[in-house]
């Protein structure tokens, strides 16, 4: 009995490749045709593949090539290592396309309430092998999150510019006013500093971004910014106005979630907010991200040709 060598053949994905497709369709010509290469090409790999494996796969009569057991059998071996060759590549084509993945976004709650849930909306509704990590954070939260690779994609309205990551400005908007449906207030065509001297006024803190630009507004035209009741956030002001605890004002993307007993006015003078996208610097964008930046630019989009 020859002695039994422990050296396992050398061979390459690409000629398992040839041999499996040859026995899936019987014929060189079939053969090559399916992997885009030449028939002398096919007939190579496979010679080169018995002699690295010192078997006889094919037998070769009347210009056929016919399996042999050997052959047969190393086939049912092998054909696993295809079919996940096959998902692999699917795979990789649906990630690309960003029909496939895990996202992970963080929004302050302006635009995490509003737009945000519209995109991820569409996004997974095309992309069934999504899966989405979203969060709900304060503006150092998202600039953070972005900026170690906790999250890919960050929202925020602010008027700064950050140096620590890459900022694209997705929508310039004005702040509004909310008012009570049945008051005075309401057949306004806009709402000054003036207009609301007097009102209940549910406002937002000092430590707000968006509350110093009210504050701003109301230094401004010489009236005293003194709300009642003081929140840090726009969507809660819009809540307890919308409770009749006062009239506010507040992002235009926060006043999109009022009820019936409030109406949505201009607010003068005009306090410019900027819808922000953030990603990380250094990091090439993935084609989920690619996916959802394009939906969330469209939604953006069709919100501006509604306001006209």
């Amino acid at each position: 009995m020859p002695p039994r060598s422990t050296t396992l053949p050398d061979m390459s994905l690409r000629m398992l490749e040839i041999f499996a497709t040859m026995m899936r369709c019987a014929t060189t010509v079939e053969t090559a045709d399916v992997l885009k290469i030449s028939q002398p090409a096919v007939s190579a790999g496979l010679r080169q593949l018995e002699s690295q494996l010192g078997i006889q796969l094919f037998e070769r009569t009347a210009r056929r090539l016919t399996p042999t057991a050997e052959a047969r059998e190393l086939y049912e071996e092998i054909r696993p290592i295809f079919g996940l060759m096959r998902g692999f590549s699917m795979r990789a084509r649906d990630m690309k396309l960003g029909l496939a993945g895990r996202l992970r976004i963080i929004s302050t709650p302006p635009l995490g309430q509003t737009m945000a849930p519209m995109a991820l909306e569409r996004l997974l509704r095309d992309g069934p092998d999504v899966s989405i990590n979203f969060d709900i954070g304060r503006l150092e939260t998202v600039i953070e999150a972005v900026q170690t690779g906790m999250a890919d994609i960050g929202l925020a309205l602010t008027q700064d510019r950050f140096d620590t990551v890459n900022m694209d400005i997705l929508q310039r908007a004005h702040m509004v006013a909310l008012v009570p449906a049945d008051g005075p207030l309401a057949g306004r065509a806009q709402i000054t500093p003036e207009d609301l001297e007097g009102t209940p006024l549910v406002g937002l803190t000092q430590e707000s971004n968006i509350g110093q630009l009210v504050r701003a507004a109301f230094d401004q035209t010489g009236f005293q910014y003194s709300p009642r009741v003081e929140v840090r956030y726009c969507e809660t002001a819009t809540v307890l106005a919308g409770r009749r605890l006062g009239a506010t004002v507040v992002d235009p993307y926060s006043a999109c979630m009022h009820g019936p007993t409030l109406v949505e006015r201009p607010f003068l003078p005009l306090c410019e907010v900027r819808a922000v996208l953030f990603t990380r610097k250094g990091v090439p964008h993935t084609g989920l991200m690619h996916r959802f930046i394009a939906q969330l630019r469209a939604c953006f989009a069709e919100r501006l040709l509604d306001g006209a």
